[in-house]
């Protein structure tokens, strides 16, 4: 329900809330020390003066902390939901009541989802702030309003392939740093955040017991990997399926056995999706699996598990949790939807922690201002290794961790090749 939260600069459910949301923002900066160090330096220094950024992300505590951090050095900024079912109505309402041009609301239909991205892109953005491409997407559907952006950042693993197929077909009419590929970034976000907080959801949405239970990870990236570990570290016995040979061998070596979806769909008792594609859970997999088996995603959109396909199976479908929808086939055997396939850490729990996204989001600003200082033609572009090794080095002194330095001897012998 839209509450009395709609205004020229900003569309969110209930400006009340802007007290609650700004006291859960706050926790949350607790633990994130890194993007606190970052936000300091960028209030003396504002490198982004005077720049007008259009966002499309997960409306969330953690956002909320990249978004102060941002502004702080003097962008003004305005920001769409990247997914209706991950808005947490608080927070859009403390950013709003800080002057934030926030349009998301918790629920959206698809066509309020759209009008968003459009509310924000009507800011005339120098930079745009992208998790999954929709908002490039559609601002290379608006030429006027292209020829004023000088470049982006892409957070996702599925957005990183979009704008790299769009490269492809010479499509891409924008530089765009790809902070998902950073080795910070696939190690703590996409590996530890994303392998806890999919189990997390899983674990809120449905109480099941994982000890002992058959976990079927489809895709064995970063994301994959991290949730097979951690189910496995539930006592699961885990099953991997993939299509990548090298990722595959990657799994068997790593203990877990790799079977063909055909094949694992009988033996699984909870499946989680983790692939960037479509249709990996379909009506041939949903023929064969076991009463009471539990579908969920953790791919960026709501496409990996057919659910089209899995509607026109079932005789019935009931919501049974506050984010599980019980579906009934013919023959009497229930299958277990999570948060309508959508992300599921997001959509049923709170996402990654916030000490992993004070990571990603430090990357994400450190990202930002190299590409504000560049000069770079349309395409896709690695962040800086050294952009990436600050924000390691800063979050394990954070940790009070402490390195190893090489001696001046051991650093001639890595900077030549004669004996």
């Amino acid at each position: 329900m839209h509450v009395n939260g709609s205004h020229n600069g900003y569309d969110i459910a209930d400006p009340a809330l802007s007290d609650q949301g700004a006291r859960r923002i706050a926790w949350a900066e607790r633990a994130m020390p890194v993007l606190g160090l970052l936000r300091r330096r960028f209030a003396n220094e504002r490198p982004l003066d005077g720049l007008v950024l259009a966002a499309c992300m997960h409306v969330t505590t953690e956002t909320a902390a990249l978004v102060r951090t941002l502004t702080a050095a003097g962008a003004s900024l305005h920001l769409a939901a990247s997914n209706p079912l991950s808005t947490q109505d608080d927070v859009a309402a403390a950013l709003a009541q800080e002057g934030v041009g926030v349009f998301a609301r918790q629920g959206v239909t698809l066509e309020e989802y759209a009008g968003h991205l459009r509310a924000v892109l009507d800011a005339r953005p120098d930079y745009v702030l992208d998790d999954g491409c929709d908002l490039v997407n559609l601002l290379h559907s608006h030429p006027a309003l292209l020829a004023g952006v000088r470049g982006g950042i892409e957070e996702t693993t599925t957005g990183v392939l979009r704008l790299r197929q769009m490269a492809a077909d010479g499509a891409l009419r924008l530089p765009m740093v790809a902070v998902n590929d950073t080795a910070v970034q696939r190690l703590v976000a996409n590996r530890h955040g994303t392998g806890q907080s999919t189990l997390d959801a899983v674990l809120r949405a449905t109480g099941v017991l994982l000890a002992g239970t058959t976990v079927v990870v489809a895709g064995y990236g970063p994301c994959g990997h991290g949730i097979a570990e951690r189910a496995r570290g539930f006592g699961a016995h885990v099953v991997v399926t993939e299509v990548d040979p090298s990722r595959a061998l990657e799994a068997v070596l790593d203990g877990h056995r790799v079977l063909p979806m055909a094949a694992a769909a009988p033996a699984g008792d909870v499946f989680i999706t983790a692939t960037g594609n479509r249709g990996v859970l379909r009506a041939e997999h949903f023929a064969v699996m076991k009463d009471g088996a539990v579908l969920a995603n953790s791919g960026h959109f709501d496409v990996e598990v057919d659910v089209v396909a899995l509607a026109e199976v079932s005789v019935q479908t009931q919501r049974v949790r506050a984010f599980v929808d019980e579906h009934l086939l013919a023959d009497g055997r229930r299958l277990l939807l999570v948060a309508e396939g959508r992300l599921v850490n997001l959509a049923a729990a709170e996402g990654h922690p916030a000490s992993v996204m004070d990571v990603s989001f430090a990357v994400q600003a450190l990202a930002l201002e190299w590409l504000v200082g560049a000069s770079l033609a349309p395409g896709v572009h690695e962040v800086p290794a050294a952009l990436d090794r600050e924000v390691a080095r800063t979050k394990l002194a954070a940790l009070g961790t402490s390195l190893d330095t090489l001696t001046a001897e051991q650093d001639r012998y890595l900077s030549t090749w004669r004996a």
